[in-house]
């Protein structure tokens, strides 16, 4: 394992975490009784081989349902101090109920304080708000008791609400999406590098593209590598870059990952003639105008009448075409304006066409927007997809 300095924390991040979202039995709290043995066992073995590969940091959140319970059965097995536990609690305005969270937090995990604690989605203003007046002072007292060593933010919000939330010094690290095929939180990540904050990215086999499961397209693109390896190198060449986020449900799901480790080195000789094969594609899938010129002054969701969320379901057509990621592109577009505020805005179902042409007007391709909107919606609309946890 390689290990990177997580930030003004100080503290020897592995630059792979054990992310608790898919391993634990349900995503609502149950009672000990009901978790099968069977499933405990697995999750044991999970967090066993990630400690046995050198990742000494384990991820979950309130909101993963029974995950939180589960690992507090397993982490007295492990030396508390070189363990860094990270868990996460959503934003709320009432400081009882934000208090609540976290007391059952320490509860379930059995510990008696967690090295990292994260406000968990900070996708509106109002939820930047909540944090900075009701949930900071909180932690502030939690950090006094030593309950709590470092604090920061998960988000799945607009670039802008990121990079205001890191330019107020008062978070430590972020955990935000940014990998090969959703680079636009570029910005968010300067900023953080500005702050010296830790930088943790969310879910890049998942969300960066179903990579466990890859079209054959994309194998071909990224050879030699397995796409999972190309996206791990990819986003760790950036040494503002600390942590990726593996969300293992079973002890093998770090096997491909770690080939990643010895790449390295040598990440750009790796790297480039894939990235060129991978842009030659979406140039000739695409056509080079719309690949150059699709994102142009493209406002986001909350700008846009309707709040269609034209950046999202443009790229999921791009991706879809370009790289055959279409099982990946028509789940993520199903979640559009069915999963709250985590995937944001609205999708194509109704299009106010009048208004939307004066919002692209200074678009290039006006028309050409509008068509692909309608295309994504044939194609994908009569889905109806959910986010599997809560806040």
């Amino acid at each position: 394992m390689q290990y990177r300095r997580f930030g003004r924390t100080e503290l020897p991040m592995p630059v792979f975490s054990c992310g608790g979202m898919r391993y634990q039995f349900q995503w609502q709290d149950q009672a000990p009784e009901k978790i099968p043995p069977d499933h405990q066992a697995n999750l044991r073995a999970t967090i066993q081989r990630a400690w046995d590969v050198g990742i000494t940091h384990i991820e979950t959140a309130r909101g993963y349902g029974t995950s939180e319970m589960q690992l507090g059965w397993v982490l007295g097995q492990f030396p508390r101090e070189q363990l860094i536990v990270q868990t996460k609690i959503s934003p709320d305005p009432d400081p009882q109920v934000f208090t609540q969270k976290f007391t059952k937090s320490l509860h379930y995990l059995q510990l008696d304080y967690v090295d990292l604690l994260g406000i968990h989605g900070i996708n509106l203003p109002e939820h930047l708000d909540w944090s900075l007046r009701v949930c900071l002072p909180l932690v502030r007292q939690w950090q006094k008791e030593g309950r709590v060593r470092y604090v920061g933010f998960s988000t799945h919000g607009h670039v802008s609400l990121i990079t205001q939330a890191i330019q107020t010094g008062e978070f430590d690290y972020v955990n935000l999406h940014w990998y090969y095929i959703f680079q636009e939180n570029w910005p968010a990540i300067l900023a953080a590098e500005q702050q010296d904050m830790g930088v943790f990215i969310i879910s890049p086999s998942d969300k960066g593209g179903h990579l466990y499961d890859p079209p054959p397209k994309l194998v071909q693109l990224c050879h030699p590598l397995h796409p999972m390896v190309f996206n791990d190198l990819f986003c760790l060449s950036h040494p503002q870059v600390h942590t990726l986020s593996l969300g293992a449900a079973k002890p093998t799901d770090f096997d491909e990952h770690l080939k990643t480790l010895d790449l390295l080195s040598t990440s750009q000789a790796i790297l480039t003639p894939i990235l060129e094969r991978l842009e030659q594609a979406a140039i000739a899938a695409l056509g080079r105008d719309w690949f150059e010129q699709w994102a142009v002054n493209l406002p986001p969701w909350f700008a846009t009448p309707g709040q269609v969320n034209m950046p999202l379901i443009l790229r999921l057509l791009n991706l879809a075409e370009a790289f055959d990621l279409w099982d990946y592109s028509r789940t993520r577009y199903s979640m559009i304006g069915n999963a709250g505020h985590w995937v944001p805005g609205r999708n194509a179902a109704q299009l106010p066409l009048a208004e939307l042409r004066d919002c692209l007007a200074n678009h290039p391709q006006m028309e050409v927007v509008l068509q692909k909107l309608h295309r994504a919606h044939q194609l994908w609309g009569a889905g109806k997809g959910q986010r599997l946890s809560g806040a």
